[in-house]
């Protein structure tokens, strides 16, 4: 067999429908677990569902009764221990009161998360254009470069519109419940984001469900930012997770 068909064989995704324990850490004082199945896998990476959201970039654990032969590392142990990176994220069309699920694939990065996620979990990154999946991990890792963070004053490839958007703003607690919500409206609003005004706390790096009448639209969004304005009104700058606004 030729190298060539090798690498494509080891790269061809199977259907193996296997139980996975996802954990998440979204700032440094919230995380969560999932459990769920996996769609098709390969020694790179996974894909999967989830009732929670997540945003490209972000770095997940995932433990997995991997076959043997699909390791790059841990061959002995019961259980595969690795690091994935987001690369890719869809939500799902639900109705009425169904949960909704997104489809997650991920790429396998290794068994160690880089340093500067302790610092920071929320922080996103891309795979580094050296590692690329025709090879294996060097050394259990997958080389990471660190996504730029941006901020409610970043320069936007999208145009905000001074709209005032009535919102629902809700929060997730770890158990996929609602742990704080508010009846607010926007500031301003694009296809990938929107500035909120809110008397909530909520922290850089969450995820929030944005509900809107108006649009008859749900929304995943993550909190990149906050701000104060005049009068000491406090702003928050997020950008959509799962889909862009309908503007």
């Amino acid at each position: 067999m030729s190298k060539t068909e090798v690498r494509k064989r080891i790269r061809d995704r199977l259907g193996l429908k296997l139980p996975v324990k996802v954990h998440c850490r979204e700032t440094l004082d919230f995380e969560w677990t999932e459990i769920t199945r996996l769609l098709d896998v390969t020694p790179f990476g996974a894909g999967f569902t989830l009732k929670r959201p997540v945003e490209k970039g972000r770095l997940l654990h995932m433990t997995i009764p991997m076959p043997r032969q699909l390791r790059v590392f841990d061959h002995v142990e019961d259980q595969y221990k690795i690091w994935a990176l987001v690369r890719y994220l869809k939500a799902r069309p639900v109705e009425g009161n169904q949960v909704p699920l997104f489809e997650v694939g991920v790429a396998f990065v290794g068994k160690r998360a880089p340093k500067s996620y302790e610092e920071d979990p929320a922080r996103r990154y891309e795979i580094a254009a050296s590692a690329t999946e025709s090879t294996t991990l060097s050394d259990s890792e997958r080389v990471l470069s660190t996504l730029p963070a941006t901020s409610g004053s970043d320069q936007r490839e999208y145009t905000r519109h001074n709209i005032p958007v009535d919102m629902l703003l809700e929060v997730v607690d770890e158990n996929g419940d609602i742990a704080w919500s508010e009846n607010t409206v926007t500031e301003n609003i694009s296809q990938r984001g929107a500035t909120i005004f809110t008397a909530l706390e909520v922290p850089i790096g969450r995820f929030l469900r944005l509900t809107s009448q108006q649009y008859n639209v749900v929304v995943f969004a993550v909190v990149r930012s906050k701000s104060t304005g005049v009068g000491g009104i406090r702003r928050i700058h997020v950008e959509f997770a799962d889909r862009d606004w309908p503007l």
